[in-house]
C-alpha cells in the first residue's frame, strides 16, 4: 500500500494538510468521529487545544487498534463549534498533531457546528485510512 500526498504549485500553501491524497492497495479503515471522551465516557478538558489533543488520541488509537499509524491516515475531518476559536489556536493545534501524528498530513477539512453529540465537547474528528 502506499498514500501520495500531492499539494499542486497553482493552490495555496498547503500547511497542515494535504491537498489530495491517493492510496494504492491496501485495507481501507474508516474512523468513527472522536471527542475528548475518557475511558468512563466523560468529556475532558476545558479548552479547544486540550480537547483536541485527547480527540486526536482517541482517533490514533482506534487507528492503532485497527492496525494503522498516523501516516496511514489519508483523510480527517475536523469538527469544531468555534471555527473562529480554532483559527486562533491553529499553532497551538499544529504542534500538537505534529508531535501524536507527525507531518505526514492527510487531505483535511475543518467544518463549524452547531453542537456535538456531547454538549461539553468543542471538537470531533473522524477519519479515513489505508492499510498496507
Amino acid at each position: 500500500m502506499s498514500l501520495e500526498r500531492i499539494n499542486p504549485e497553482g493552490l495555496s500553501p498547503a500547511k497542515g494538510f494535504s491537498h489530495a491524497v491517493t492510496a494504492k492497495g491496501g485495507t481501507v479503515v474508516f474512523l468513527a468521529g472522536q471527542t475528548a471522551l475518557d475511558a468512563a465516557g466523560s468529556v475532558v478538558g476545558t479548552t479547544l487545544t486540550e480537547q483536541f489533543e485527547t480527540a486526536l488520541t482517541n482517533l490514533l488509537d482506534a487507528l492503532a487498534a485497527a492496525g494503522g499509524a498516523p501516516a496511514d491516515l489519508a483523510r480527517v475531518c475536523v469538527y469544531a463549534v468555534d471555527v473562529g476559536d480554532y483559527r486562533a489556536r491553529a499553532a497551538e493545534l499544529g504542534r500538537v498533531w505534529r508531535r501524536l501524528a507527525g507531518r505526514d498530513y492527510p487531505a483535511m477539512a475543518v467544518i463549524q457546528v452547531v453542537r456535538l453529540w456531547d454538549e461539553e465537547a468543542l471538537v470531533e474528528l473522524d477519519g479515513i485510512a489505508v492499510l498496507p
